[in-house]
């Protein structure tokens, strides 16, 4: 599969989104941190091309930063 498109049915990817708001509490990760943990976890490159990967990205992010 070409991991620079459909990241929404990504096994990895979405996997990694339901880790990221345990690992932003235990860290306090800032956004790029949280980025590229995700990144890692997934084992991509990037995301930020994919607008509807990164919107809902910064939606678990932001709920688990505030």
């Amino acid at each position: 599969m070409n991991k620079t498109t459909m990241l929404l049915n990504d096994s990895d990817f979405i996997s990694a989104l339901q880790g990221l708001q345990s690992f932003v509490i235990e860290t306090g990760a800032d956004l790029d941190m949280a980025f590229d943990w995700v990144c890692d976890q997934a084992e991509i490159n990037s995301f930020a091309g994919d607008l509807d990967a990164f919107s809902c990205f910064y939606d678990v992010y932001m709920d688990a930063a505030e």
